[in-house]
Parts: structure tokens; sequence; C-alpha cells
């Protein structure tokens, strides 16, 4: 069996546009945890994509050994927390910082692991085309835990749902491609659904010949912060930004130190989604 703590997940290339072809299966992005599943009747041990133990942090997660019966297995997926029946990013991070799970924890922020992928089953399965061990991880039923990832022929169809409902993007992978532990390759493609907006620079902060753009928006004429886009010196907005005469920090809801600048220069920033305090998870100029 695999090493709990060396074993890597395999990783996805992004496009930047979904599609459809008939050698592909499309499944969603969930916003979660990348981890491994190693399960046995006996025992499930939950590892990180960086091979950090996570199985005391998700003890709900414990029941999916009463699924693998004799088996010895490695399911591949994410961690998830939910909404308003979607995921959410943020209370998984709340639940995840929790040193103290108890029945209370978990029936409040319960954890969901979506599996996409058997990649051991008693044996090594790496070898095998996608599509067999969709098969082969079929025959394990959904539980309230662990739920499989449901696949769709029509990735643009797909797309169009998610969009509609929000959603980080799709995968798309195909059919008859291989387990590479590690590798990031073309049979394996994300597609992200991407927002925009438009936002001020407010200031900077300068690291190691990287600029941290401030980005700021008013509500009711109150400047508040929303988070930070890195750009190299090179980049012609930095040119503009230093030019700006300084100013004090005029965010409401921002205390680091650094370079403060009138808020006259708008940008268009890409970003994946809000947070619920209103902050922009991975955002970069558009």
């Amino acid at each position: 069996m695999f090493n709990n703590h060396t074993l890597k997940p395999m990783l996805l290339k992004e496009i930047s546009k979904p599609f459809t072809d008939s050698n592909y299966l499309y499944e969603i992005k969930y916003d979660g945890y990348r981890v491994f599943v190693y399960a046995n009747k006996n025992k499930v041990t939950i590892i990180s994509r960086n091979g950090k133990d996570l199985t005391n942090t998700y003890p709900e997660l414990q029941s999916i050994k009463k699924i693998v019966k004799d088996k010895s297995v490695i399911f591949d997926g994410e961690l998830i927390a939910v909404q308003n029946g979607l995921p959410n990013f943020h209370n998984l991070e709340v639940r995840s910082k929790l040193k103290n799970i108890t029945e209370n924890t978990i029936y409040e922020i319960p954890i969901y692991f979506i599996c996409f992928d058997i990649i051991y089953e008693n044996k090594d399965l790496t070898k095998l085309p996608l599509i067999k061990r969709k098969e082969i991880l079929n025959t394990y039923p959904d539980t309230s835990e662990f739920i499989k990832s449901e696949y769709y022929s029509d990735g643009l169809k797909l797309f169009q749902k998610i969009q509609k409902l929000g959603l980080e993007g799709i995968v798309a992978k195909e059919k008859e491609s291989l387990y590479y532990p590690g590798k990031r390759a073309d049979s394996w493609l994300k597609i992200k659904n991407i927002k925009d907006g438009e936002y001020y620079i407010c200031g900077y902060i300068f690291n190691k010949e990287k600029y941290s753009l401030l980005l700021g928006e008013y509500h009711n004429k109150d400047l508040y912060y929303v988070g930070k886009v890195s750009l190299t010196s090179s980049n012609p907005i930095i040119n503009q930004v230093l030019k700006s005469s300084k100013t004090s920090n005029k965010f409401l809801n921002f205390k680091e130190e650094a370079t403060f600048i009138p808020p006259k220069i708008k940008v268009v920033v890409n970003y994946l989604e809000k947070t619920k305090d209103g902050k922009l998870r991975h955002a970069s100029l558009k």
C-alpha cells in the first residue's frame, strides 16, 4: 500500500474555456480541501495533499470504514462544508481550525468527503483507465459523509449550471486517463468560474521585488479593504501607483502597516468568490 505521507495527488492543468468532447467526462469542481482517505474495516486515515494527517480533525469520517468491509482502499477526493445546500469554504476553514471536536461541532458544521477517484483496492489501480476506476468506485455506496462525485457528458451544459449556482468551476478528465501521482497532466483539466469587478488601488506593501496592491471599494461613502493582488515592479501599473501622492489609511477594516495612496486608480480584478466578510478569494488583475 502507498505510504500515507509520501503519496501526492494527481493535479489539474488550468484552461480558460469549457468544452464538450466525448473522450472526456466532466465533474463539478468543489471548493474544499483535497485529501486522500485511506480506509480498511478497522480505521480511516485522512491525509492532506501536503502529507499532513487530518484524521483527528474530522472524526465523523470514520464511518467510511463500514463501506469498505474487508478491503484496503485509498480514495481521492475533496473535503467540503456547506451552507444553504452549497459548498462553503469559510465554514470549512472555521471547522478545520477547531481543536476540540464535539458531537455539537459535527452537528453544527458537518464535513463531507466528495470522492472522485479510487487509486487502490487491495492493489494499485493507478495504471487502470479512469473510466474503469470509476466503475470500481461505484461499487461503494454513498453514506451521510461519503458522497461519490457525479460525472456528466456535456461540459458546456455543466459549466452553465455551475455558473448559475455560483460554484467554483468544473473539471474535465479523459476517460482513458491513468493516474499520475504528483503530476500535472494534460488529461485532467480545470475550468474555473471566474468573476470580475472594479476596485480602487488604495495602497501597497513591498516585499522582495513584489508589490501587494491593496484593493478597496466604497459602501455608503466608507472605504472597505477587500483584498490584495501581487505584481512585480515591471508591471506598468506599479509606476502609476508609485507616482501617486501618499495619504493616510482610509480603510475602515484594515490595520496593517502599508503605504497608502488616494483611491483614484481603478482596476478590473478577477476573483473566484467573495468570502463572508467581503474579501476576494484568488484575486488577480484582469
